[in-house]
């Protein structure tokens, strides 16, 4: 059986375990605890580890989910996450303007340790604040020219569009012998 890692990743309150809740075919087995920094603010609950979950892709591939937690004192666990990771999945919420430059920095710090296919997840789109999904992707300084990463709409609470942004990310980036 092949194994395709991907990491879900953002800044808090992004969608990440949202997202992974609404695929995976077990129940997530999650690190959530009481948030007691500025994370209260957005939520109560917030992790501390990572988030894991597990959908099967075909009947040879399945694939591990794995959410990183959004505060940056915890980069140590993205660190290793990352490095074996096939693909990556940023979740910006599109209606938080002011943490794109966080996203930003989280998207540098993903790409300077692998080189592998990455989605933009535009979250939070039906909010009456939110930006559009090019401005998102041009706030994190991506264009048409940027062929590494695809930017999309996601809504982490509809199984649908989270399976759509997983096809995407598969289909439109990684090498055809993981699809």
């Amino acid at each position: 059986m092949e194994v395709i890692r991907l990491v879900i990743t953002g800044p808090v309150g992004a969608g990440k375990s949202t997202f992974i809740r609404s695929i995976s075919e077990i129940e997530v087995v999650d690190t959530d605890r009481k948030a007691t920094d500025d994370t209260a603010l957005l939520k109560q609950q917030t992790t501390i580890a990572f988030d894991f979950g597990r959908l099967q892709f075909g009947p040879d591939q399945v694939l591990h989910l794995y959410g990183t937690p959004g505060q940056d004192r915890f980069d140590f666990i993205w660190d290793m996450l990352i490095t074996k990771a096939h693909g990556l999945i940023l979740l910006v919420a599109a209606h938080r303007p002011y943490e794109f430059r966080y996203a930003y920095q989280i998207m540098s710090f993903m790409r300077e340790r692998a080189d592998i296919p990455m989605l933009v997840g535009v979250t939070h789109t039906d909010s009456s604040d939110a930006w559009s999904v090019e401005n998102v992707a041009i706030a994190l300084g991506l264009n048409d020219d940027d062929r590494e990463a695809l930017v999309v709409a996601v809504d982490a609470t509809d199984p649908g569009s989270v399976a759509q942004a997983l096809i995407t990310l598969l289909e439109g980036s990684m090498q055809p012998s993981l699809i």
